[in-house]
């Protein structure tokens, strides 16, 4: 499922929430999609991390790496 598709469903659910409330089939599917959407943006934020170069003015070099976690 696309991030478009995702977001799409999880605020259908949040609509019909609001208006007529979920059954517990509904309530599962939104928490499933929940995760799903989250461990996205982790995953996007983490390469966005590993991708920072550190420079060092003393020396002014470029460090190319991972952060430490």
């Amino acid at each position: 499922m696309d991030i478009d598709s995702l977001v799409a469903r999880i605020n259908e659910l949040a609509r019909k929430q609001k208006s007529t409330g979920l059954s517990e089939e509904e309530l599962v599917e939104r928490a499933k999609l929940r995760e799903i959407y989250l461990g996205n943006i982790r995953n996007n934020f983490r390469q966005q991390l590993d991708s920072i170069e550190i420079v060092d003015d003393d020396k002014g070099k470029g460090h190319q790496g991972k952060l430490k976690h």
